[in-house]
C-alpha cells in the first residue's frame, strides 16, 4: 500500500473533520455517538492537562497518491520526560479495516517517531474496544495499568494505559521516567 505521511496544518482541519464523519466507528464505539461538528477542531487543539510536562502536539495524517486521508494519528511528544511520546489517536479508514493497512501505516508511524526522537511510546486504550485492544497488543504494547471511570463523549470507560519501548529499554527504565504510569486509579 502506497501513502504519504505528513503533518496537518492548521487550515486543514476541515479534511480532518470530513475524515471523522466518513469513518465514524471509533467515535462510536468510544464516545457512543457520532463524530460532533467541531470533533476535527477539538481534537486539533486539546493539549494535555496543564501540570503535564510536554513538547508539542503533532496531528498527522496518511494520504493516498490523489490526497485522500487514510488514517490519521496524534501526538504528544516528550510526555513527562524526554523521549515518551503518547498516542493520543490513530484511526485507520473504515474501509481499510482488515486489510493490514493500518499495521502498516503504524509501522511507519513508530519509525517516524524514532526518527524523531521517540524512546518510548504510550497509549490509552478502551477497556472493551477489543479490536483495538488486540491490535495495540499485536503491535507490541503492554499494559502498565488501569484508568477508571474516565468520561469520554457519552460514555464513562475504563482505560489500559499501554507503553512500548521504541528502543533498547526495561520497565523499570519507563517507570523512572513515567512515575505516573506505577499508579493505579
Amino acid at each position: 500500500m502506497h501513502f504519504v505521511l505528513r503533518e496537518l496544518p492548521r487550515e486543514e482541519i476541515p479534511r480532518l473533520q470530513a475524515f471523522f464523519a466518513a469513518n465514524p466507528e471509533y467515535f462510536l464505539a468510544v464516545e457512543g455517538r457520532p463524530p460532533g461538528e467541531d470533533s476535527g477542531r477539538e481534537e486539533y487543539e486539546s493539549l494535555p492537562p496543564a501540570q503535564w510536562s510536554f513538547d508539542r502536539k503533532i496531528v498527522l495524517v496518511f494520504e493516498d497518491s490523489s490526497g485522500s486521508i487514510l488514517a490519521m494519528a496524534d501526538l504528544i511528544a516528550n510526555l513527562f520526560s524526554k523521549g515518551v511520546w503518547h498516542v493520543g489517536l490513530f484511526v485507520v479508514a473504515t474501509s481499510l479495516h482488515g486489510t493490514g493497512a493500518a499495521k502498516a501505516m503504524y509501522e511507519h508511524l513508530e519509525s517516524w517517531m524514532r526518527a524523531n526522537g521517540a524512546h518510548w511510546s504510550r497509549l490509552g486504550v478502551v477497556v472493551g474496544n477489543e479490536r483495538a485492544e488486540r491490535f495495540w497488543m499485536r503491535m507490541g504494547y503492554r499494559e502498565v495499568r488501569k484508568r477508571l471511570g474516565v468520561a469520554m463523549g457519552a460514555r464513562t470507560n475504563d482505560i489500559r494505559v499501554m507503553m512500548k519501548p521504541l528502543a533498547d529499554g526495561s520497565m523499570d527504565e519507563y517507570f523512572a521516567l513515567v512515575k505516573r504510569d506505577l499508579e493505579s486509579t
